[in-house]
């Protein structure tokens, strides 16, 4: 993948691959992040590796559709597993997806502080600025 913004090669077609724009790559890999079990079972991966059934109370679905959750982060290639006898256990496939995750909630501070300073003008008393 180009970080200039050409095109880069679309992955999932393997050889004879289409030419994808970067941003449409980047959009499809946003897309993947879009949906809180998903991310929930990345911030979890971060931590460690978990077997499935340690990620289910922690991310509160029924276990098909955790499943189907990590199907989709397997096809996307942001975590891999391990089968141990009859258990599977889940990780990442790059440290960077935990550093992207960090850097999204450093982001989402600084916006909620921003809309904290926001609010709290807005509740302040107005001063009077006409005659009384």
């Amino acid at each position: 993948m180009r970080e200039d913004g050409a095109h880069a090669l679309d992955q999932d077609e393997g050889v004879g691959a289409v030419n994808t724009p970067l941003y449409q790559l980047k959009a499809e890999f946003f897309k993947t992040l879009g949906h809180p079990a998903r991310i929930r079972v990345l911030e979890l991966l971060s931590e460690r590796e978990h077997a499935v059934g340690e990620m289910l109370p922690e991310v509160g679905i029924e276990p098909a559709h955790l499943s189907q959750q990590l199907a989709v982060l397997r096809r996307a290639n942001l975590v891999r597993t391990r089968k141990e006898g009859s258990t599977v256990h889940y990780s990442l496939t790059s440290p960077h997806v935990a550093e992207l995750l960090r850097v999204a909630r450093t982001i989402l501070s600084g916006v909620l502080a921003g809309q904290a300073v926001l609010l709290a003008d807005l509740r302040a008393p107005q001063e009077e600025t006409g005659p009384s």
